[in-house]
């Protein structure tokens, strides 16, 4: 099955993109990697009889793969044809998946949840306003203290 997947994911990724890497996991699946569009396809035995798991995910800024965002069963029946329509599909989803959070970024405006009844009120924080608290000011007290008590001590024996 290894080689039959092997043979399949070279004539998919021709159709896919024209910049391409293939090569084999070691589950046993091919991953086909579009560095230019930042997208991985994998494809693995599923597990029934003559069906192949063919999964989508993005290529993070480092060039480590993020997690599958989407999956599907397609029968190895299938031609070609069908296959690259589905992994166009996963490949579409994972990247709307994605579309909000780059807006975001591109605009400078942070990207809107799909919460309503939320107010233009900014979070609180959890402490409040104090920025030191009572138990760092015992502390820094004390340092001091001891400096003191150092100084003092070094001083006085003249």
């Amino acid at each position: 099955m290894g080689a039959q997947l092997r043979d399949i994911a070279g004539g998919l990724a021709g159709l896919l993109w024209r910049e391409h890497t293939v090569y084999r996991e070691r589950s046993g699946g091919v991953v086909i990697r579009g560095e230019h569009v930042q997208r991985w396809i994998s494809l693995a035995p599923a597990g029934g009889q003559g069906e192949i798991l063919v999964r989508a995910g993005r290529i993070l800024d480092g060039g480590t793969t993020a997690p599958a965002r989407s999956e599907a069963v397609v029968p190895l029946s299938a031609g070609t044809g069908e296959l690259a329509a589905t992994c166009r599909r996963l490949l579409a989803e994972t990247t709307a998946d994605v579309t909000p959070a780059a807006a975001s970024r591109r605009s400078g405006k942070p990207a809107r949840s799909g919460r309503s009844g939320r107010s233009g009120k900014p979070a609180r924080s959890r402490r409040g306003r104090r920025h030191t608290s009572f138990t760092s000011w015992v502390i820094i007290t004390c340092v001091i203290a001891v400096l003191a008590l150092a100084v003092y001590s070094t001083t006085a024996g003249r």
